[in-house]
């Protein structure tokens, strides 16, 4: 599904030059390292500031307790993710609240949820956490008005979008606040874990700096609150400033492959992802809704082709989440979860490997569809 081997290649000296510094100044926590990468994060989303830190999940966790979350405050989380993001609400104190999902591009639906807090149980939640699903961003003007008549904070989980856009906004400086995972297989990942909190207006960047290293005021042992450690180390910090340098390439090279597959798939009975007007996906996945997808699956394995499975089972229905409020029946997410398929796209797939996942493809469908 990625392949880091052909991108270490591609990075070339780059990569260990910048290991290689930090090892000579041995700096390991918070070195210079760490704050020029927040300034070239910040410059490249148009975020006014960048807190990074030990990986998405914290980075989520960090911008709730930032946002003010108390204990037993709701928060609206989309129903089809990974399962962080309702992880790190119940991490900070809160409730999730489930919502459903739109069928074109997998976020979070500004309809679904008005309609669900106007014939369900009184609900009060306190804020929402778009997902930016696969790369594509979960802004919505509906959701923007929804948040604004409540009073909500938004906090935009773009752990799967760094370098998507939507209406002339990049991922990273679009919600009261914004987090990211730095993953390996993420759009822009590190070398083991790492994580970013955006803050698109500047405000939240001293009180999340403190927070992240365990409360700290002026020096490291004046706490003035309780916090958490949880820094984003130096060497990862220079990994992610080598792989900067190839992002932009990476990230055209996947609008490539996407539009690619999106002409070789258009006559086969499947659905691809859709792409709004004025958006640009990061494209952290391709995923297509597919026809006895487990089948499908098999049958691609069997060619050699890999495949993911994001994400089989709603968060309500997991163990760890059950009895959790859900607004509405969640019509579409539970349909999501029975035909969506991940294959691969990542920047050093060549159009020949492509071209030969499009075919196993076609192959598997018209197997499973013969009598």
């Amino acid at each position: 599904m990625l392949d880091l081997s052909a991108q270490s290649a591609a990075l070339g000296g780059a990569l260990r030059d910048a290991i290689d510094e930090v090892l000579a100044h041995h700096q390991f926590v918070l070195g210079p390292e760490v704050a020029d990468l927040e300034a070239r994060l910040a410059e490249h989303t148009g975020a006014a500031d960048v807190v990074t830190c030990a990986n998405g999940t914290d980075a989520l966790v960090l911008a709730l307790r930032a946002l003010g979350l108390r204990v037993g405050d709701e928060v609206v989380v989309p129903a089809f993710t990974f399962a962080a993001t309702a992880e790190a609400v119940v991490l900070a104190g809160g409730v999730p609240v489930f919502a459903d999902i739109r069928a074109d591009t997998f976020t979070i639906d500004a309809d679904s949820i008005r309609e669900g807090l106007a014939s369900g149980p009184d609900r009060r939640p306190v804020g929402i956490i778009p997902v930016d699903l696969f790369g594509h961003p979960a802004h919505d003007p509906a959701l923007e008005r929804l948040a604004a008549e409540r009073g909500w904070w938004v906090l935009t989980d773009a752990a799967q979008s760094f370098g998507s856009s939507i209406g002339g906004r990049r991922a990273g400086s679009i919600g009261t606040l914004a987090t990211t995972s730095f993953f390996p297989a993420k759009p822009l990942g590190c070398f083991g874990d790492g994580g970013a909190v955006f803050c698109p207006t500047g405000e939240y960047g001293e009180l999340l700096r403190s927070m992240r290293n365990h409360g700290a005021g002026s020096t490291r042992y004046d706490n003035v609150r309780i916090g958490t450690n949880s820094r984003l180390d130096t060497i990862q910090a220079a990994v992610l400033l080598a792989k900067l340098g190839l992002f932009g390439d990476e990230h055209r090279r996947r609008q490539e492959l996407a539009a690619r597959y999106a002409d070789a798939l258009g006559p086969l009975p499947i659905t691809t992802p859709m792409v709004l007007d004025g958006a640009e996906s990061s494209w952290a996945q391709y995923t297509v809704r597919v026809p006895r997808r487990d089948e499908v699956a098999a049958c691609l394995d069997q060619q050699g082709i890999a495949t993911a499975i994001y994400y089989a089972t709603t968060l309500d229905e997991q163990l760890a989440f059950g009895g959790s409020p859900v607004l509405g029946g969640l019509p579409t997410a539970r349909a999501m979860c029975r035909n969506v398929l991940s294959i691969p796209i990542h920047p050093y797939l060549s159009d020949a490997d492509q071209d030969r996942v499009v075919g196993a493809l076609a192959v598997a469908l018209e197997r499973v569809d013969a009598p």
